[in-house]
């Protein structure tokens, strides 16, 4: 598994989390990042293009995987943004207490192992009002394709990165403490339902 994971994995992520789907889920909450801005699994890149410039100070861009900083380099350079990488795991955000407006998670909460601690360093990180912009896919609200998504996990989490299919992401998100601004949730469409239900939308500090 470690040239699949290193070689072929994240050309593999890259190319299902850049669909014309997810695409325009992203242009749904990426737009309004404002300020001093932290984006947890920054990946290739696929968010940069629908950041708006004048509206971002700072991007703090957070990826671990040399592998997905590298695939990222051509849109980094292109972005126009002041981007600066942080390459430690979600669980652990090298920055200091109420130090950023807004923090960008897009399809990343499936993925962290320790989802509940990656959300107590985003209240940590953020400063008093700051917003939490969030798409995630996860746990379906149907029960046929609920129990798809729980036969398939296992297999699923190992072949894509520790992706994990049946995440209830807005109790996760609630549970650590945030209020909801806005919340939605749709199947994506062209996209299998096990793997296309998702949840988006923006939250604060309760």
């Amino acid at each position: 598994m470690g040239l699949y994971r290193r070689y072929l994995l994240p050309r593999l992520i890259q190319c299902a989390c850049g669909s014309p789907a997810v695409e325009r889920q992203r242009q749904k909450v990426v737009p309004q990042a404002q300020g001093e801005v932290l984006e947890i699994g920054f990946g290739s890149g696929l968010n940069l293009p629908h950041y708006r410039r004048e509206q971002v100070t700072t991007l703090w861009a957070l990826e671990p995987s040399a592998e997905m900083r590298a695939l990222a380099a051509e849109r980094v350079a292109a972005s126009g943004l002041d981007l600066r990488w942080l390459d430690l795991p979600g669980e652990a955000v090298p920055l200091p207490d109420h130090s950023v407006d807004c923090v960008v998670m897009t399809y990343t909460l499936c993925t962290i192992a320790d989802a509940a601690a990656a959300l107590a360093q985003v209240r940590r990180v953020l400063r008093p009002g700051g917003r939490l912009l969030f798409c995630e896919h996860g746990a379906a609200p149907d029960a046929a394709v609920r129990r798809w998504q729980e036969r398939l996990d296992g297999l699923w989490s190992r072949l894509a990165g520790g992706c994990h299919l049946d995440r209830e992401m807005a109790p996760l998100i609630a549970s650590a403490g945030f209020r909801f601004d806005d919340l939605q949730s749709r199947y994506l469409p062209m996209t299998p339902r096990f793997a296309g239900y998702n949840t988006w939308g923006c939250a604060r500090v309760g």
